[in-house]
């Protein structure tokens, strides 16, 4: 197993993401003794790093996590969890849930503790000075109560740099999204050296993009299969998803990769691939950035910003871009939660078609049809909004427990 050291820590590099766990066909509930079987492989392997959050699988991932490891000793094992108050709509005692989320996993401590999607949305309620998150999470620092505090984060670029620089030394280590594929659809590459800069460590979520890089269309996993033969390499042949995660293994300030299995299969692949460092060669990387660029269904936008010039609605077009190009590849909640941070005179629908932004651009992209699309998209769904209520529910009905 490769790992990684982390503020005197040995963590294997790759980490069970317990978001995705199989559900049993019969009752609809978790699969517990897979969840267990899938542990002890793991485990035996040298992984040692395992991550929850308070709202995944509605609330049971934390009880699953927890019941398989209950089986080991808690000094064996790192646990990383994250405060919801992305799903948040009123102050609520945090350092109450705080101790659901513990009671939960069986606790009396968190390795590691995130600040749970940080973005456009829900930063006005993380530095809320009514919410109160941060500063009574580093009480709980502290206490001992977390040992490492980071946050996950959806968020534009500019939103991350900002968000370090007012917080300079509050935190550890920053999850983001990436992979090959979002290195330069969501600017990850740029996400990536903003936190280095800072001198954090960089926590992957998402590293095959919910499985789209696992299973690759025919014909772009046929280039990495011809690669590989041509190498006269051994069989097996690598698997799609093995080349997402080394990619990620190639990128120095990457301390820790999540996969979220849920089949014994998935486990015992990724750990073929991170048994020991495999490093890509350079036909095998340029090729994975070939396969990137035909993924993308999107248009062709370099944030030049000369269509902001002159818009009469102002609009901030190239992250609209942004946004439609991510919807184009695949319908989730991060665009959606974008534009929901938006006031409503700054979202697609405000364009008024003039044309003045595409005879601006270099790239000479019909932007107001690209608007027009994205409005409809985003007025389809799904809707951030319409899960923070739900969620923020959920988490009122648990403090009264």
């Amino acid at each position: 197993m490769i790992y990684s050291e982390f503020k005197n820590q040995k963590l294997s590099k790759l980490g069970f993401g317990c978001m995705r766990f199989a559900l049993d066909p019969k009752t609809g509930e978790i699969d517990q003794d897979k969840v267990n079987a899938m542990f002890d492989i793991a485990i035996a392997e040298g992984v040692n790093y395992f991550d929850t959050a308070y709202p995944y699988l509605g609330g049971k991932s934390e009880i699953a996590m927890a019941e398989a490891l209950s089986r080991y000793p808690r000094d064996s094992y790192y646990i990383a969890d994250k405060f919801p108050g992305h799903s948040l709509t009123a102050p609520i005692d945090n350092i109450a849930l705080f101790h659901v989320s513990l009671r939960k996993c069986r606790t009396d401590y968190f390795d590691f503790y995130l600040l749970h999607n940080i973005t456009e949305w829900s930063l006005k309620y993380y530095e809320s000075e009514e919410y109160h998150i941060i500063p009574d999470l580093l009480q709980m620092k502290k206490e001992g109560k977390i040992k490492s505090l980071g946050f996950s984060c959806h968020g534009g670029p500019q939103l991350l740099e900002d968000f370090l620089t007012r917080h300079e030394g509050v935190f550890d280590f920053v999850q983001i999204q990436l992979n090959y594929l979002d290195w330069t659809l969501q600017d990850a590459k740029r996400k990536y050296d903003i936190i280095v800069s800072h001198g954090l460590g960089v926590w992957v979520m998402e590293p095959c993009r919910g499985g789209k890089l696992a299973v690759l269309p025919e014909e772009e996993s046929a280039k990495l299969k011809a690669i590989h033969q041509a190498a006269g390499g051994d069989d097996p042949m690598p698997s799609d998803a093995s080349y997402a995660f080394r990619f990620l293994q190639s990128l120095p300030g990457v301390k820790m990769i999540l996969s979220g299995m849920n089949e014994v299969f998935q486990v015992e692949d990724n750990i073929r691939t991170f048994r020991e460092e495999w490093p890509l060669t350079d036909q095998e990387r340029e090729t994975l950035m070939e396969i990137a660029e035909h993924l993308k269904k999107g248009v062709p936008c370099t944030a030049c910003r000369y269509c902001c010039d002159g818009c009469p609605a102002g609009l901030d077009i190239p992250e609209l871009l942004r946004c439609y190009n991510d919807y184009k590849f695949a319908q989730t909640m991060t665009p959606s939660m974008r534009i929901d941070a938006l006031e409503e005179d700054k979202r697609p629908a405000a364009c008024v078609g003039c044309g003045q932004c595409s005879h601006a651009c270099p790239q000479h992209i019909d932007v107001p049809s690209a608007m027009a699309e994205l409005a409809e998209m985003y007025e389809k769904g799904p809707h951030w909004s319409d899960q923070v209520r739900m969620r923020s529910q959920s988490i009122h009905e648990d403090l009264r427990k």
